[in-house]
Parts: structure tokens; C-alpha cells; sequence
């Protein structure tokens, strides 16, 4: 390969990088964090402060982002910024990395849509290690396979940095794996075509040996090391992501998780276009024995069994299987989308009449979401949607009849492949809260807090008001659980407690809407709505509504900012 032709393989990943980083990056800070960001977050300013600290397992997202939080200040965007770089890494990354197995077309293809997907965008834009943990996993893999052991050791370093997910991933992996080893003892199957068999291995990538671990194990230590203790600054961070496994491990007998509908649900609507090829590359790899499409099969299967059978699963979980769902695809995409020779304008003509009737197939029931359900009306547009595909199906194979059934199979796929790409786009600026940001999305790591900024905004006013200063009357916390509140609040350095003293008088207490204070003090309240929770049980009569806008009716918990009465508006002295 030339040096001319190598760098242009490089630039064709540029317009994937670019709409990996647009998707990730664009209004990264707009949405408050949650309880689960927050809480990590908080753990990461603490550590920048200089401030004790007790260290969870995810070691590697809190060190990073205090490294962050102590040269630029913290914010809701930098508490996000490294799961957004870990997401662009995977994106182009490991596609590049992996490119020499897949092959050009289908790595190139694959970045594209893993810049797009969904579910990926949405752990890239919330503060958490799931992401971290698959994207470092991937490039120590890859840089491995390419003999280039210091970064495998960095990477490998940072996957271990990176909470339970780490497990939850490898224990699929290890399932994988062994049922591949269990297929290999079987008789071979049939002969392969030489379209179907996976491309030899080279000289330079031939199969590794047990000694080429021992180059990896110097730079995984010294990076574990570094990392894990900040550069001795933070020494307890060498013990506490050791606590990854044990913690993964008590979520087998733990209970709380996602239901299973929810992940069938999640698996069933987000990504449609990887499902839909990746099952035709399933069953075309199948029956050629390809043992590429063999193995990534079964990585998709078991990730998903471990992920359904395990008891805390979360919808996060299911990134490990879509990373192998979506290589499927991108092999089958690479493989179909070509124009014929002959007869290309006419495979043009069959691939605008499939985006023609899909897109009017899609408006009259994306009309749905306006339309009562269950009733006459809905019921009738969605015959009409059913309708208008069933009779795109039927056109195109009389048009195979009487013409030709390559033309129309090549425009065909181009046509569909257009119009679930453009699903796929816009369900992945949903995921992202670009497009909605009160809509009920599924890869939320925890529920959507609704007045933050406005809590924070009041409580710096009456500051500013009675001191001059916005952030320096303190804050009480008196019985509301929320790391989220604690974070949107950090400026005024909030305090949480169980009990207050009736003999006390804070300045300002944050308390639940049955709470009273009780003290002896006279304060005056305002309500904000909070935690915000989708109400499931009504999902049925708004099925489409979700279908279409990710709508459903929300319940929203309710605090109370109390504010000593002496500090208010009306009864402090006129300033000059």
C-alpha cells in the first residue's frame, strides 16, 4: 500500500469523525446532570479541591475529569467531556484499528454508523464509565493486535479504571468465546466462497503467542499506578478500582434493575437498521461458515442474555451488544450497497420509489402522535402506513419480475438503507436531548432532574441580595437524597443532614414537600419541581405518542428552598 493511498483511507474517516464530534459535543452542558452523573462528578470536584474523598470504582472517569474541573473550573459540559471523547474514540478508533480484519469498505461503513447510533450517543453525552470502559477495552485490543503494546497497556489500564461495566462486558466476551471454541470442534462446515471467507491474516498479523503478553504487563502497571493514584496525589484510588468486581458481582444478588420489557423495548425501536441487516448477514455468514460472522453473532447473543439475566441490568448495558450487531451490519451494508453496471439509473429510479413511499408510509403514522388511541382514527392511519409498505413490496417484485431482480434488490437496499439511516440519525438526536429535552428517552442513567439551573439561580440571587455575593450564604440540606441537587448547588458549599436542631437558623434550607422545618426561626418557601419519572403503566394508550416523540406523562418530585424571612426581598434595609 502506498503512502498516498494509506492517507486517503484516513481522510475518508474525517466526515464520520466530524459527525461523531458534532453529535457528542454540541450542547454538551445544556442538560443538568442527573443523580448518577452528579454523584461522580462530585466525587471529582471534592478530589480537585483537595477535599477527602470516598473513591467508588469508577477511578478513571473521576480522576480524569478532576484533572478537568482543577485547570478549567468545573461544569456540566467538562463533567461530560471525557465519555464524549471516549465515544468519538470509538466511533473512529476502533474501525480503524480493526480495519485490516473487517476490510476497508466494512470499517469505513461501520464508522459511520457507530457515529450515529443511538444508544452509543447517549452514554457519550452522560457523565459515567460504561463508555469509557468499552471504547478502552476495544482500542487495548486493537493497539495489541498492531503490536503496539504501550498504548494497549494505557488503554487496558483505563478499562480496568472503569467501573463494573468492565465485567459485564468481558463476561459476555468470555461467553462468546467459549461457544465459538465449542462450534470449532465441530465438523467443518461447507466449502466457503472467496466472497464469504474472512481475509486471510498477514505476515505482520499472524496469530499471537502467549510471550507477546509479556511486552503489555510493564506499561499496563505503570499506567494503572499513575492513573489510579493521580501521580500519588490521590493514593487511595489504588485500592478503590479493585472494588469494580466485587461490586459487579453484588449486582447478581441485588434487585432494582430495568425491566426486561424496557431492554426489549430499547433493543427493539433504537436500532432498526442494525437489526435489519444484521440478521441478513447472520443468516447469509450461517450458511457461507463464515467464522467472523460466527463470532460476532454470538457476542450480540450473549451480551444480550447477560444483560437480560442479570439482575441490575441497565439499558447501558446493552452497548456491549450493540457494538458486534452493528459490525454485522456494517459487513452486510458493504456488501449490498453496490449499484449494478448495468442498469444503474434504473437501480436509482427503484431506490427513490422505496424512500418516496417509506417516507409516506412514515408521515402519515408519525401523524399518529396527534390521533387518540385506541380509536377509529388511529386504527385506520395504521392500516394506512402497513398499507403503503405492503404495497412498496409489492411493486418491487413485480418490478423484479418483469425486469431485473439484481436492479431491483440493489435499489432496494440503497433505499431502505437511506431511510433507516435517517431514522437512525434522528433517533440518535432524540437520545442526545437535541431535540427534545423533556423527552423520555431510555439510556438515561437516571431520571432527568427539571429545575436545577433555577434552584441555583434563585439561591445566588438572595446571596447576591443579602452579602453582595452570590455564592456565599451557605446551604442546608434537610432530607432530600439527590447528589444532583448537592451539584447544582456546589457554589454554596450544601451541607446534607438528617436532623435539624430546633435551636438552629440556617440562612437557607432545601427540604421535600411534606418536610417541615420546625425551627424557631420564621422562613418562607418556594416549590421546584425535581426528579422527573415517566409513568410506564400508561405506555399502552401512549404507545405512539413514544413511538413518535419519546412523549409520556411524568410525575415530578417537589422541594422546598426555604429562606430565612429577615433575609428577604421586602424586609431588608434599602440599599443607597
Amino acid at each position: 500500500m502506498t503512502g498516498r493511498t494509506f492517507r486517503r483511507q484516513y481522510l475518508l474517516y474525517l466526515p464520520a469523525f466530524f459527525l461523531a464530534l458534532g453529535l457528542r459535543l454540541a450542547h454538551l452542558g445544556d442538560l443538568p446532570l442527573n443523580d448518577v452523573e452528579a454523584r461522580l462528578a462530585l466525587d471529582a470536584l471534592r478530589i480537585a479541591r483537595g477535599e477527602d474523598v470516598t473513591l467508588s470504582s469508577h477511578v478513571a472517569y473521576t480522576h480524569l475529569t478532576a484533572l478537568l474541573f482543577f485547570v478549567f473550573g468545573d461544569s456540566d459540559g467538562l463533567a461530560r467531556f471525557w465519555p464524549a471523547l471516549a465515544g468519538v474514540g470509538l466511533a473512529v478508533g476502533a474501525p480503524l484499528l480493526f480495519r485490516r480484519w473487517l476490510r476497508p469498505r466494512p470499517a469505513l461503513i461501520l464508522s459511520v454508523l457507530l457515529a450515529i447510533e443511538p444508544g452509543l450517543v447517549a452514554l457519550s453525552r452522560q457523565a459515567g464509565s460504561p463508555i469509557l470502559a468499552l471504547t478502552c477495552l476495544l482500542l487495548a485490543v486493537g493497539f495489541w493486535l498492531h503490536r503496539r503494546q504501550t498504548w494497549s497497556g494505557i488503554f487496558l489500564a483505563l478499562a480496568l479504571l472503569s467501573g463494573p461495566s468492565l465485567w459485564h462486558g468481558l463476561l459476555g466476551l468470555t461467553l462468546a468465546g467459549l461457544l465459538f471454541q465449542f462450534t470449532a470442534l465441530r465438523p467443518p462446515a461447507p466449502a466457503q466462497t472467496a466472497e464469504a471467507k474472512p481475509p486471510a491474516p498477514s505476515p505482520a498479523h499472524s496469530p499471537l503467542r502467549l510471550a507477546d503478553f509479556t511486552p503489555l504487563i510493564l506499561p499496563t502497571l505503570a499506567a494503572l499506578f499513575s492513573l489510579s493514584t493521580l501521580m500519588l496525589m490521590v493514593p487511595q484510588g489504588w485500592g478503590a478500582w479493585a472494588n469494580s468486581l466485587p461490586d459487579y458481582l453484588r449486582g447478581w444478588i441485588a434487585e432494582g434493575g430495568a425491566p426486561v420489557g424496557r431492554i426489549g423495548l430499547a433493543l427493539g425501536v433504537y436500532p432498526l437498521l442494525g437489526l435489519l441487516f444484521a440478521g441478513i448477514a447472520i443468516v447469509r455468514g450461517l450458511l457461507w461458515g463464515s467464522r467472523r460472522t460466527l463470532f460476532l453473532a454470538l457476542w450480540a447473543l450473549a451480551a444480550m442474555l447477560v444483560t437480560l439475566f442479570y439482575p441490575s441490568r441497565q439499558v447501558a448495558d446493552l452497548a456491549w451488544a450493540l457494538l458486534p450487531l452493528w459490525t454485522l451490519a456494517a459487513c452486510q451494508l458493504a456488501h449490498d450497497l453496490r449499484l449494478p453496471s448495468e442498469g444503474r439509473w434504473e437501480a436509482v429510479g427503484v431506490a427513490t420509489l422505496t424512500v418516496v413511499l417509506s417516507a409516506l408510509a412514515w408521515l402519515n403514522f408519525n401523524a399518529l402522535y396527534w390521533t387518540p388511541f385506541p380509536s377509529e382514527q388511529a386504527t385506520l392511519r395504521l392500516i394506512l402506513s402497513i398499507g403503503v409498505l405492503l404495497f412498496l413490496v409489492a411493486l418491487l417484485v413485480l418490478i423484479s419480475l418483469g425486469w431485473s431482480k439484481r436492479v431491483v434488490q440493489a435499489g432496494a437496499i440503497a433505499g431502505s438503507s437511506l431511510m433507516l439511516g435517517l431514522y437512525t440519525l434522528g433517533a440518535a438526536w432524540g437520545a442526545a436531548g437535541l431535540r427534545d429535552p423533556g423527552a423520555v428517552e431510555l439510556w438515561h442513567l437516571a431520571p432527568p432532574v427539571a429545575q436545577a439551573r433555577l434552584v441555583a439561580q434563585t439561591a445566588d440571587q438572595i446571596s447576591e441580595w443579602t452579602t453582595g455575593h452570590a455564592h456565599r450564604l451557605p446551604m442546608v440540606v434537610y432530607g432530600v437524597d439527590s447528589p444532583a441537587l448537592l451539584w447544582a448547588l456546589r457554589r454554596h458549599r450544601p451541607s446534607a443532614v438528617s436532623v435539624l436542631l430546633p435551636t438552629s437558623a440556617p440562612e437557607m434550607v432545601l427540604t421535600p414537600l411534606q418536610r417541615e422545618l420546625g425551627l424557631a426561626a420564621a422562613y418562607r418557601g418556594q416549590d421546584f419541581a425535581w426528579r422527573q419519572s415517566p409513568i410506564w403503566e400508561v405506555f399502552p394508550s401512549h404507545v405512539f405518542r413514544w413511538l413518535t416523540y419519546r412523549h409520556l406523562p411524568v410525575t415530578s418530585e417537589v422541594i422546598i428552598l426555604w429562606v430565612r424571612s429577615d433575609l428577604m426581598v421586602d424586609v431588608q434595609p434599602s440599599r443607597p
